[in-house]
């Protein structure tokens, strides 16, 4: 049977590129008995029943997902955050670096509005960028070479948008791929953030890769991440943590703690580990979801 990556669904039909040709497919029947809905960007099983039509057999093991959007093996993240209008948050970035690592999606950072910064602004991102430049993030700041710099990035990957609203997103793929056409949010200053449209998924071919077609979330919350989990998700943590004095440390009130003790003197960015103080708590406050028994 032929084994092709789906690229398209809409209403109930998933689309799949295969040698050439476009095929529309349904799932088979029994998908929904085995709690099975097939994302875009899926590698599937499928039967033609004819020159463009057939169905899902099934679905190859996911290396990853996510809801917003929804979409599966991915294999990076472009977190785009404004430099102003809204204003940068390391906040809200170091969220979406925790969130990708957790889903094992390598990220790349894309800062845009650099031509409405003033030169404080501008050098407070570019202090920015030579800091997480050292823990190993690519940083890209928007100029007239940073989109062919980013499309380097794309060749024989599957990538994602993803970031702040109101950061330019859907602008930034716009400047992408003209054909798009994605509708621009307006930023609402009476909230400070994008409106939220919605659309369906496509996978469409860019510089020799597959980019989804829809900004992704704006917003995190960390719900499946665990407080095991959570200081492996931070690169600068895990280098420093074998020379921590206790295996599991979680670098809070543990003595001898190599990480609290290269952030006293600046090895590690104080709002990194502040964040890390902050992202804790609130998985360690997390209510328990519970479900009804059918």
């Amino acid at each position: 049977m032929p084994k092709g990556q789906i690229c398209k669904a809409l209403s109930g039909f998933y689309y799949i590129d295969y040698k050439g040709k476009r095929y529309q497919t349904r799932a088979r029947g029994n998908f929904r008995n085995r709690n099975i809905t097939p994302l875009v960007g899926d590698w599937v099983e499928f039967e033609s029943t004819n020159e463009t039509d057939g169905y899902i057999l099934d679905v190859y093991e996911r290396k990853n997902d996510l809801v917003r959007p929804p979409v599966a093996n991915i294999d990076q993240g472009v977190v785009v955050s404004s430099c102003v209008e809204p204003n940068f948050s390391t906040n809200l970035l170091d969220r979406f670096l925790v969130t990708l690592s957790e889903k094992d999606i390598d990220p790349i950072i894309y800062v845009t509005k650099m031509d409405l910064a003033n030169e404080e602004e501008r050098n407070h991102i570019a202090v920015i960028q030579t800091e997480y430049e050292k823990i190993g993030y690519p940083v890209l700041l928007a100029d007239k070479n940073s989109l062919e710099d980013l499309t380097r990035f794309f060749k024989d990957k599957l990538t994602v948008f993803m970031g702040q609203s109101g950061a330019g997103k859907s602008t930034l793929l716009n400047q992408l791929s003209p054909d798009l056409s994605l509708k621009v949010g307006e930023i609402s200053e009476s909230l400070g953030r994008g409106r939220h449209t919605t659309r369906h998924v496509e996978l469409i071919d860019l510089f020799g890769g597959l980019v989804a077609d829809t900004p992704g979330f704006s917003s995190i919350d960390f719900l499946e991440m665990t407080l095991d989990e959570l200081p492996k998700r931070f690169p600068e943590f895990v280098e420093a943590s074998v020379y921590c004095k206790f295996r599991e440390c979680k670098h809070r009130h543990e003595p001898k703690c190599e990480v609290k003790r290269r952030v006293e003197i600046g090895e590690i960015l104080s709002s990194r580990y502040d964040h890390y103080l902050q992202f804790y708590d609130e998985i360690d406050n997390r209510k328990p979801v519970y479900k009804k028994n059918k």
